[in-house]
């Protein structure tokens, strides 16, 4: 499956512009959607999943499989859609008395899967392979946000969908729940198309193959990380400065991120070569891209 983006836009009542001709090619795999809150990507995720209308554009799923390429246009045709989508939106609810599989049997009945041994069968494998089989009688109310999550996701796995949209998923996990939840994920990227829409950087580092960074609407970049990082290469440097200093260094370069490292001000610095005495050039990570994409584009529209 291919998803085909081309100049989308949405303007709300009150005159916010989520998006501003956004047009990306999804293949399939996982896609990373990387951008900080109110970038527009919840829109777009909504969009893509049929629950919102844009103002204008046009987007298409594409099945390339056995030579062929058949179109869904996603806007029109949603039913068709929605028979090939699974969703995870950034917040749902379940309700909380009820047990985890007969819920996901409950989901699975609304998804078409009438014959009760064929629903058994399907609810049993997505249980198992969410790593919930041994917690599916236990009451939704009692899980933690890590399991609610991966049942989220067995829900949007009923039906066997080529396109998964993830609505910043692991917000709120702990440690050991979002490197479940993530492996949970790359296992799923690799037969179907995945969108993952967060803020998160370390999520789409670790786990994407293609990504696009948006802000205030707009399409930044779109490229794979290993190349978008190996471009920074040479032009990513480090000085430890003071809390005093580090206006006037903000002033005279383009300081693409601060952090407190033993109790100082370590700035990382993008420049085609050494900013001055005291920098060292570090190997650039998807950080760097993160920011010196995002600091570039704020100077732009200062």
């Amino acid at each position: 499956m291919q998803l085909v983006i081309r100049d989308l836009s949405k303007t709300y009542s009150n005159g916010t512009r989520a998006l501003k001709d956004v047009s990306l090619e999804v293949p399939q795999g996982m896609f990373g959607l990387l951008g900080p809150n109110g970038a527009g990507k919840s829109t777009l995720m909504r969009i893509l999943a049929t629950l919102q209308e844009p103002d204008e554009g046009t987007v298409y799923l594409r099945d390339l499989s056995k030579g062929s390429e058949q179109a869904i246009d996603v806007l029109r045709d949603k039913e068709k859609v929605r028979q090939t989508l699974g969703y995870l939106p950034q917040s749902f609810g379940f309700h909380p008395r009820v047990s985890a599989e007969r819920l996901l049997e409950h989901f699975a009945v609304l998804k078409g899967l009438v014959d009760q041994g064929v629903r058994r069968d399907v609810v049993e494998a997505l249980l198992r392979r969410t790593n919930l089989w041994d917690v599916r009688r236990q009451k939704v109310g009692t899980f933690s946000g890590g399991m609610r999550q991966r049942l989220g996701v067995a829900v949007a796995l009923l039906g066997n969908p080529k396109l998964i949209i993830v609505d910043e998923p692991t917000a709120g996990l702990d440690p050991e729940e979002r490197v479940r939840f993530l492996n949970l994920l790359s296992e799923i990227g690799e037969e179907s198309a995945v969108i993952l829409s967060t803020h998160i950087v370390e999520d789409v580092e670790e786990l994407c193959s293609r990504l696009a960074i948006i802000d205030r609407g707009e399409i930044l970049l779109e490229a794979e990380p290993t190349r978008a990082i190996e471009e920074l290469r040479g032009r990513i440097w480090r000085r430890s400065v003071s809390r005093e200093e580090l206006p006037t260094l903000e002033q005279q370069l383009r300081v693409i991120s601060t952090k407190l490292l033993a109790g100082r001000t370590s700035a990382h610095v993008y420049a085609d070569a050494s900013p001055g005495a005291g920098f060292e050039a570090v190997e650039p990570d998807m950080k760097d891209v993160y920011f010196s994409v995002m600091t570039g584009h704020h100077r732009r529209q200062a």
